[in-house]
């Protein structure tokens, strides 16, 4: 069995979460998310305006679903 110090360092990091948002504008194939707390963030990808996407680290992954969200703060 092999032993990589830098995979094991890697898997204590925390993984980036999946977040999901309303597409306010697309400009040159990056989008600006309103988040459902009223945050923005922007993200690589192809949605129109209007949509709910998922993204993560930058990137869209797709589509999100229209359903309502509830906010729980911890």
């Amino acid at each position: 069995m092999s032993y990589n110090p830098f995979q094991r360092l890697v898997g204590l990091l925390p993984k980036r979460p999946l977040q999901v948002g309303n597409v306010l504008a697309v400009d040159g194939g990056v989008c600006t998310i309103e988040l459902p707390g009223g945050g923005i963030e922007t993200a690589r990808g192809e949605a129109t305006i209007g949509d709910r996407v998922f993204f993560r680290d930058g990137a869209v992954e797709g589509a999100a679903p229209t359903l309502p969200i509830e906010l729980i703060e911890v």
